[in-house]
């Protein structure tokens, strides 16, 4: 085995060990996790949430036994297969041992620890990303065109993971154009490659055309809810902050692209940093939307630094570089990540508040994270909605309505009841069985001053009361409240369909 297999796998293991050790077994999992879980058992070619990749991998989680090891797993795994990427794309450019600790050393101790925390489509989205520019570099080099139909499955994946990676043709294509490069744009196996692309991604094309294409709906929503307070000053920021320690590295490899004569024939990525940068400036993106654009640069900056710094007083700066990251990642290691309990947190507030990370999206300041409050309470929720299920007649004829989908994930994936919570929020409202006749209700609901469940409810009802709340007060659901009503006096599926008609004529 050589050096190098070795620092490889050395760099692997710690990724999988840093990856555990940066999460207090106090914390659940996050609401979007479930949702992503709850997929596994409505297999489809498309979600209004997501493309269909994640229910995939849901469903071999399921198979696996769906414990919290395995769905931890995955994303640390798509973590570390994104630093064996940037690795060999390091020894594509021909760059030495250091340059591989190097780059190594950066993937490493960087946001993406964040992102390979949570079960979302973001940690394989990088991944694609990086799969996706590697493909490319092995074509400029060898300019075998069997790269162009390995390009196109790397994309449609990718895009059947996470429409986001859209965003990394419409910034390559004008960089390629501006290139020498542009000369493949005259080959037909590219053509036939595109083909390929296209053939692949068609299912969910067509389940978006069949369902009234609710990625545009979704897409409007974000724009008028969320993209359009995002700030493009403040997006310029944040990406510095993802890569902070390997923002040297990066600065590197932008001048090399443009004056290191060995990478004269990939001058196109230093336009593709550019343009891919300058859409996601144009639509207002979220700043962790373009994560993967970086470590590709990572590769590039490392290979070139290990050139320059390798011989005469430079060599001297050889270890500055591999300990700027280092350095950057022990106070991030300390506020970054929910590896302290709440109640450490809560004692020692006075570095969070002044990171600013115990304001919440509704400008006020709260005891946790907003991110480690949505960590909080769902197992408690489970628990309590599975007491209150066991004791009520009729239980095959109960249905569990949440108000959102963190609720109802949480439960489905808890229960020891075999509860199937629905909510009329994301992907749930697909998922009612209407083929029950309905007689009881267990009602979760958010806390609200004034709430007006039994108001509006119990009339309909013979029996109503509330069965319990989240106690927990650090969890983001505090206060959630489970009602419950018990032997209909109406017909509860009609107005269940007149309520799912209405969100989704809404949602249109």
């Amino acid at each position: 085995m050589t050096r190098k297999t070795i620092l490889l796998i050395g760099f692997i293991i710690l990724k999988f060990v840093l990856q555990c050790v940066l999460l207090s077994p106090e914390y659940d999992l996050q609401r979007d996790e479930y949702l992503h879980l709850d997929q596994a058992h409505h297999l489809a070619w498309g979600y209004l949430s997501v493309p269909p990749v994640t229910s995939w991998i849901s469903y071999l989680i399921f198979l696996l036994g769906s414990s919290v090891f395995w769905v931890r797993f995955f994303p640390a795994l798509f973590g570390v297969l994104t630093l064996v990427i940037v690795w060999k794309t390091i020894e594509a450019l021909k760059g030495n041992l250091y340059a591989l600790i190097l780059g190594a050393t950066c993937i490493l101790l960087s946001s993406l620890l964040r992102i390979n925390m949570l079960y979302q489509p973001n940690s394989l989205d990088v991944l694609c990303w990086t799969a996706f520019y590697y493909v490319i570099i092995l074509y400029i080099k060898t300019e075998n065109t069997k790269w162009f139909y390995i390009s196109a499955v790397v994309f449609s994946f990718g895009f059947l993971n996470k429409y986001n990676i859209l965003f990394l043709l419409i910034g390559l294509l004008p960089a390629l154009l501006l290139s020498p490069q542009r000369k493949i744009l005259a080959q037909k196996k590219m053509y036939f490659a595109l083909l390929l692309g296209l053939l692949l991604i068609l299912p969910n094309l067509l389940w978006q055309y069949n369902n009234q294409f609710p990625i545009v709906h979704h897409m409007k929503e974000l724009a008028e809810t969320q993209l359009v307070n995002v700030d493009r000053m403040g997006f310029l920021k944040e990406q510095l902050l993802f890569f902070i320690g390997a923002v040297p590295v990066i600065i590197a490899a932008l001048y090399a692209l443009l004056f290191y004569k060995p990478f004269s024939k990939y001058k196109l990525f230093f336009g593709t940093i550019i343009f891919t940068l300058l859409v996601f400036l144009y639509f207002k993106a979220k700043a962790y939307y373009a994560i993967g654009l970086y470590p590709v640069y990572i590769a590039f900056g490392s290979v070139f630094l290990s050139d320059i710094l390798k011989s005469g007083w430079k060599r001297y700066l050889q270890p500055v570089f591999i300990l700027i990251p280092v350095l950057f990642f022990i106070p991030i290691y300390h506020f970054a990540f929910p590896n302290k309990s709440p109640e450490y947190i809560v004692q020692h507030p006075e570095h969070y508040k002044k990171l600013g990370m115990l304001r919440w999206e509704d400008g006020k300041n709260h005891a946790l994270p907003q991110d480690f409050a949505d960590m909080l309470g769902w197992k408690e929720l489970a628990r309590k909605t599975d007491s209150v299920y066991s004791y009520l007649p009729n239980q095959d004829k109960t249905i569990v309505l949440c108000d959102n989908y963190g609720q109802a994930g949480a439960i489905n994936y808890y229960t020891k009841k075999g509860i199937k919570a629905v909510s009329f929020n994301a992907d749930y409202v697909n998922w009612f069985d209407l083929t029950i006749t309905y007689k009881n209700l267990i009602r979760v609901k958010e806390y609200e001053e004034e709430d007006n469940e039994f108001k509006e409810t119990s009339p309909y009802f013979k029996t109503s009361r509330i069965a319990g709340a989240i106690n927990n007060p650090y969890a983001r659901e505090y206060k959630t409240t489970i009602f419950v009503f018990t032997a209909a006096t109406v017909n509860i599926n009609k107005r269940l369909e007149q309520e799912i008609k209405d969100e989704k004529d809404y949602s249109k």
